[in-house]
């Protein structure tokens, strides 16, 4: 649109401006009208091609030869230069010295037509000189409806960066999130079933069936244990809110263990993300339990505070002998990063007192 604002202006002074020619008045004519021209088309240049000191420079020179070829063509429609270019000072340079162009460009216009009137006619020239400074202010209001469009713009492209930040950091915390989950469910699971059949195949040799039935059986129940956490896991990551005190019973009886689950405050719902990773917390610890001490008594505790929710798992020593086996060592490091990530603390231990003097505590608490 402003191009062909520019182009229609220029036109209308070559046609218009008089007189136009090769020697004398009209080369100076034409001269200016030329120079005025090249100053009013370099605006539709990129601000990047032009450096900054250079804008005042020709804008300056544009300003003088405009005014020039006001007193010196005797007709035409010159003076729409001198304006347009008034204009874009006001959108080009910073306020003092739009003004100031502004104000030379009003002075020369004026006393040049002041000259070429000639006495008598005072207030004419100066009104008109003084009416070519005006276009600045349309200039300025243009720059700072300009401004404020790049200024919306570069706000919608932070915020879509933001946006775009937020969710790759979603993504990578649930990655995190379902990273863990397959490591309590797979990781000891099947080092424990490992443990059993590499202890059949130890017991093969010994000839003695019954340890290599009963290590099978142990190794088959494995198996069916972990369906049943994987059943779980699988459960968690679909649903968005779980019934806290209900899954926590049904995953300790699984475990093979009766009342020995205790809640004390005002039980009310949690937030899906806290009960689920309770629930992972619980898993791990009783996972643990029955894996370093086997056969040990277990006591699951979850307390509701008026601006917390703390679940203590707590078990004895074993009662039969636990087999070695090598694990991933990130149970607790998993468990830990659950808790920090709901703002939490976790205290993990053995028990120093109490019926499960000996044995290994895990403490979760989460605020809310």
């Amino acid at each position: 649109m402003h191009g062909i604002i520019t182009l229609a202006v220029v036109a209308i002074a070559f046609v218009t401006v008089r007189p136009l020619g090769f020697t004398g008045r009209g080369l100076a004519v034409a001269a200016l009208l030329v120079i005025s021209v090249i100053a009013l088309s370099a605006r539709h240049l990129p601000e990047s091609w032009l450096p900054p000191r250079v804008a005042p420079l020709w804008l300056t020179v544009g300003v003088v030869a405009a005014a020039a070829l006001i007193g010196v063509s005797r007709s035409g429609s010159g003076y729409l230069l001198a304006y347009f270019l008034v204009g874009h000072i006001g959108y080009r340079l910073p306020l003092r010295q739009a003004l100031a162009l502004a104000a030379l460009s009003s002075l020369l216009c004026g006393a040049v037509l002041y000259f070429r009137l000639g006495p008598g006619h005072e207030l004419v020239p100066w009104t008109l000189g003084a009416a070519t400074g005006l276009p600045v202010v349309a200039g300025m209001l243009s720059r700072s409806r300009q401004r404020a469009v790049e200024a919306m713009i570069a706000s919608a492209e932070s915020a879509e960066r933001a946006a775009r930040a937020e969710a790759c950091t979603a993504v990578l915390t649930e990655r995190s999130r379902i990273a863990r989950d397959v490591h309590d469910v797979l990781t000891h699971s099947l080092a424990g079933i490992n443990m059993q059949l590499e202890l059949a195949d130890a017991l093969i040799d010994t000839g003695d069936l019954t340890k290599v039935r009963e290590a099978h059986d142990r190794a088959h129940g494995m198996v069916k244990e972990s369906l049943k956490q994987a059943q779980w896991t699988v459960h968690e990551l679909r649903e968005d809110a779980l019934p806290l005190l209900e899954s926590l019973e049904a995953m300790i009886e699984s475990s093979g263990h009766r009342d020995v689950l205790t809640a004390s405050g005002t039980v009310r719902e949690l937030p899906a993300r806290i009960s689920r990773n309770l629930l992972r917390i619980a898993q791990e610890s009783l996972t643990n339990a029955a894996r370093h001490a086997p056969g040990g008594t277990v006591r699951v505790e979850l307390v509701f505070d008026a601006a917390s929710t703390t679940l203590s798992v707590r078990n004895g020593p074993g009662t039969r002998e636990a087999t070695a086996g090598v694990g991933s060592g990130m149970g607790l490091l998993g468990m830990r990063e659950r808790v920090a990530l709901l703002g939490g603390a976790l205290t993990a231990g053995p028990v120093v007192e109490g019926a499960e003097r000996g044995g290994w505590q895990v403490r979760a608490v989460i605020p809310e």
